[in-house]
């Protein structure tokens, strides 16, 4: 369940730090009850990174797929083979 705190409580940031470092997921930062900011460690912060490039990584390799841009990997494999001396 996701951590929801309002604005006022990030006056401790000693206090901040240590619940981002502990979160496995972001923390929701409110402002007059509405939604504002989100906190995470570096940590948790590059780790979801990853998985977005990774996301876009397939994105693009769907849309290229769709687009009839691929290549045998038999032939592709080979060539790489020839290329490297493998």
């Amino acid at each position: 369940m996701p951590r929801i705190m309002p604005i006022k409580d990030l006056k401790n940031t000693s206090n901040i730090s240590e619940i981002c470092h502990n979160a496995d997921e972001p923390i929701y930062i409110t402002k007059n009850g509405y939604g504002d900011m989100v906190l995470m460690s570096i940590e948790l912060f590059e780790a979801t990174q990853k998985k977005w490039n990774m996301y876009s990584d397939i994105e693009l390799s769907e849309k290229q797929i769709k687009e009839g841009k691929t290549k045998d990997a038999r032939k592709a494999l080979s060539a790489v083979r020839e290329k490297y001396g493998l």
